[in-house]
């Protein structure tokens, strides 16, 4: 594939250490690069460095002539005055952009509730998010730049995005390099995953399923230098083959050599004992509402909801911005009253509110963190029965990434993410037994959020949880619910039902206004919703049954060989020991055998993909 841009002995510092040294890099058309590591370790500034936003210290980045590329980053930066259309399309004429199908699609997928003549100051965060995003898309770009392109979004934006940035570009055209710490959006776009980690840029094949993979593999080689590091990996790698098997699509000899890698790891968490645990903390009854209905003024925000939570229920909740989830949790947690029906709570019950503000630490913030943590309590319970553990606070902030060095900084002079756990930690530590997570994963990084996710599992207690992070939300709850039409619903199907039911919501809305003509001015988008709804994606025709057949009597045959193959270089690699180490000529001579079959090998694994994604 054509070379785009490269960066060749990359060298960067800030005045406390060294980001990067003599990293060099490629980006080549096709490539899809998701970029995760620890904050602070500098994957914007790559990122920037690559755009030509930021000049590095050393080292120098190359870009083929006439190249095109598009920036999204973290401030969403307007013109004073600016509206929404301007903002979007300038000052092209309307029959313009409007004959445009990719600036359709993205209108309707991004900007379709918004006015198309107001200003931008009146707008909230996540909505100026989704302008920034749609003046990027609608412009031809050979290389896109996104810096945490899912922040504000909700789950159906995500969707949407993820979907549009699949189609963007034919296969081996474009390239696309993304920073996020959202694990299913860089499962579902990205096909290659560099991690940014102590200076270097380490690449790997794949999304962050495979990403997750191989750096078990790699971790388990390092086991006495990275040993919690592996063990964390490990136990999301056991929710990744078994929670979400879809995710890991591998042929056959990869899913057997993952689960001989987790063969010894336990179930994520023990349920039975959680739930007895739950039981005793909190009785039977925990928090019952009964018609419940909230309603300010005219307007009615919830109506009807019947839920009898759990003990020890860890449920997730879904909906648009606007339908009513704040409120939802409010009637849980006693801060807001029904209008009509009741909320019956049990004796025991005691709930605790992650919000999205960081109030708990405002009495905190010229203390440091050592002193706020001794205030509470000397210790703290994880795991249950025979697994139970006591920690100190010290060692919970140890296991939340916190190094004996942080203990003594002042809460004020910590990151966003370090901020986002020391939350959290007062919160466990002042022992409730319902637990209410709003929007938890902001300002946390894919390794912070795993074991986030990691003290969550052995958290005995019921656990509501609203996230627009798919991932985080799959993986620690163990059941969905979303608002539609001010009514709470169950979801079986979970967030691919969710996103089902609010497609055909608006094609429903959609029906009595379209009639195939083109977007009008004053709505910003009238038939552009032939780009996809909300949720986004378009349909793409399926295989007949002849070529479906065909098609995956190839991929049985192709999993076949890669599966030969593979025994054939591990037993060459494993005859290299019988050979005679001085002979050099025949040493060479099975080392090329063995890299042609890995070569061929890696030739079936494209074909593999390919037809993969044919049948999906």
């Amino acid at each position: 594939m054509a070379h785009l841009l490269g960066a060749e002995a990359l060298h960067l510092e800030v005045p406390t250490k060294t980001v990067f040294d003599a990293v060099t890099l490629g980006v080549a058309e096709g490539d899809r690069i998701g970029i995760v590591g620890r904050n602070g370790d500098g994957k914007s500034s790559l990122l920037m460095m690559l755009a030509g936003r930021r000049e590095p210290d050393g080292g120098k980045v190359t870009m083929r002539g006439g190249t095109t590329i598009g920036v999204l980053d973290q401030a969403d930066v307007f013109a004073p005055g600016e509206t929404v259309g301007h903002a979007i399309v300038g000052d092209r004429p309307e029959y313009e952009w409007a004959g445009d199908p990719r600036t359709r699609e993205v209108i309707a997928g991004l900007v379709a509730d918004l006015d198309w003549e107001s200003g931008l100051e009146a707008l909230s965060g996540g909505q100026r998010r989704r302008v920034a995003l749609a003046r990027l898309l609608v412009g031809e770009h050979e290389v896109l730049f996104l810096d945490e392109p899912t922040n504000h979004l909700d789950v159906e934006g995500i969707s949407w995005l993820a979907g549009h940035l699949r189609r963007r570009w034919p296969s081996g055209q474009g390239a696309l390099l993304v920073v996020t710490h959202d694990r299913w959006f860089l499962d579902e776009v990205c096909t290659t995953t560099w991690e940014v980690h102590d200076r270097i840029v380490e690449p790997f094949e794949g999304g962050y399923a495979a990403y997750i993979l191989q750096r078990v593999e790699r971790d388990r080689q390092a086991a006495a230098i990275e040993q919690k590091r592996q063990n964390l990996a490990r136990k999301e790698l056991a929710w990744l083959r078994r929670g979400a098997p879809a995710r890991t699509s591998k042929p056959k000899f990869r899913i057997d050599a993952a689960n001989e890698l987790i063969a010894d790891v336990p179930e994520i968490r023990d349920r039975v004992s959680l739930q007895s645990m739950a039981v005793a903390r909190l009785g039977k009854e925990v928090v019952n509402l009964v018609e419940a209905g909230v309603a300010f003024g005219d307007r009615v925000i919830l109506e009807e909801v019947d839920w009898l939570l759990a003990p020890g229920e860890r449920t997730g909740i879904l909906g648009v911005n606007g339908a009513g989830k704040s409120t939802l949790l409010g009637l849980i947690s006693g801060a807001v009253e029904p209008t009509a029906g009741r909320v019956k709570r049990g004796k025991t019950v005691q709930v605790a509110t992650l919000t999205q503000r960081l109030d708990e630490l405002e009495e905190h913030l010229q203390d440091p963190v050592r002193t706020v943590i001794g205030r509470l309590r000397t210790s703290f319970t994880v795991g249950s029965g025979s697994k139970a553990q006591e920690l100190t606070p010290g060692q919970l902030l140890e296991r939340m990434g916190f190094t004996s060095a942080q203990l003594s900084t002042p809460v004020k002079d910590l990151s966003g993410g370090q901020k986002r756990r020391l939350q959290l930690l007062l919160i466990l530590l002042d022992q409730p037994n319902v637990l209410i997570l709003d929007e938890p994963t902001n300002d946390l990084d894919t390794d912070m959020l795993a074991a986030m996710e990691d003290l969550l599992d052995s958290w005995p207690g019921t656990l509501i949880v609203v996230s627009h992070d798919r991932y985080f939300l799959e993986r620690v709850t163990d059941q969905q619910y979303a608002i539609l039409d001010k009514h709470l619903r169950h979801l079986p199907g979970g967030v691919d039902q969710y996103l089902e039911l609010r497609a055909a919501e608006e094609r429903a809305r959609e029906e009595p206004r379209t009639g195939g003509g083109a977007a009008t001015g004053g709505g910003a988008t009238g038939g552009a919703a032939a780009g996809g709804g909300a949720a986004g994606a378009s349909i793409e025709p399926a295989l007949s049954g002849a070529e479906r057949r065909a098609a995956e009597k190839e991929l049985s045959a192709v999993e076949r060989k890669m599966e030969r193959l593979q025994t054939d270089a591990a037993r060459a690699r494993d005859g290299l020991a019988g050979l005679d180490q001085a002979d050099y000529t025949l040493l060479n001579a099975e080392m090329v055998k063995i890299t042609a079959i890995e070569d061929e090998v890696a030739a079936l694994e494209e074909r593999w993909l390919e037809l993969s994604g044919l049948l999906e």
